[in-house]
């Protein structure tokens, strides 16, 4: 494991300092070690939250490993086969599984009240979601692909654990909505690490990317912030136009019709069954 390597300009004078404050803090080596600290900073994070999923569904010890694991791994997982850059980082690197685990018994061996454990929740999540955010972009840029992968395989480390752990349980992933911004902040916490990095100060893009995410995610939840679901709008072409007035003109004609037949048809054999009743009663009435 290597250590950060800080690489401080070799600087003369205050007046040279200031005239380099935009020198990066770290070297290349010490933000690829800062990174893999975050990503498993967030696998923690992220299988404390699985095993809180588990808890809430009652399910035994087996099931708290199982859902804190894919929760804390899935997203990372799933963006190293998408990098397709050797095995992934989790099957390489044997600090990951053994966190993944210690989350998911955290989640097992403590118990807060219900208020408590939605504050932290909320918390712990908004922090992921920044963390792998940038954890993602980080991994496709020494992968050497281009800011628009970045941002999108960002974005996927950081939702792609939880919504792994939501579809094995049968439940809605939260990026699909109902749980305020979640895959928008990781896109935004992406966008911001993209920037910086492309601007030569990844540390910045490190601290504003986690910022971001605690602020937007926090915010959104306090306040109920979400994307429209479905809009009502309609096209207003003529040929729409049309398309729309005729069908249910269509329709109350095709019901009209038949609430006219129905009717005949009852009173045809209602008289019927007068006459019926009228001879048999004439006849019976004039037999000697």
């Amino acid at each position: 494991m290597t250590t950060p390597v800080l690489a401080l300009p070799a600087l003369s004078s205050p007046a040279a300092l200031l005239s380099d404050v935009s020198a990066p803090v770290l070297s290349v080596a010490g933000v690829s070690e800062a990174t893999r600290w975050l990503d498993l900073a967030g696998v923690l994070g992220c299988a404390i939250l699985g095993g809180a999923v588990a808890r809430k569904m009652n399910l035994d010890l087996v099931g708290y490993l199982i859902v804190g694991i894919i929760s804390g791994l899935g997203g990372g997982i799933l963006r190293d086969v998408l990098l397709q850059n050797g095995p992934p980082v989790a099957f390489t690197d044997y600090a990951y599984v053994p966190i993944a685990v210690a989350g998911s018994f955290v989640a097992f061996l403590v118990s807060f009240s219900e208020e408590a454990w939605n504050r932290i929740f909320v918390v712990v999540d908004a922090a992921v979601i920044g963390l792998w955010s940038i954890t993602g972009v980080q991994k496709t840029f020494e992968a050497d692909l281009g800011w628009l992968p970045a941002i999108i395989l960002g974005t996927v480390t950081a939702v792609g654990g939880g919504t792994t752990r939501d579809i094995i349980l049968r439940r809605i992933p939260a990026i699909f909505g109902g749980n305020g911004l979640y895959a928008s902040v990781a896109a935004a916490s992406s966008a911001v690490m993209v920037a910086c990095t492309l601007l030569g100060v990844p540390v910045v893009g490190i601290i504003g990317g986690i910022l971001l995410s605690l602020v937007l995610r926090l915010l959104a939840v306090r306040y109920g912030w979400g994307l429209p679901n479905g809009l009502g709008w309609q096209p207003h072409s003529r040929l729409a136009s049309l398309w729309r007035d005729k069908r249910p003109k269509l329709r109350s004609a095709s019901d009209a019709s038949g609430a006219e037949r129905r009717p005949a048809r009852l009173r045809a054999s209602h008289r019927i069954r007068t006459r019926r009743r009228r001879d048999a009663g004439g006849t019976g009435g004039g037999a000697p």
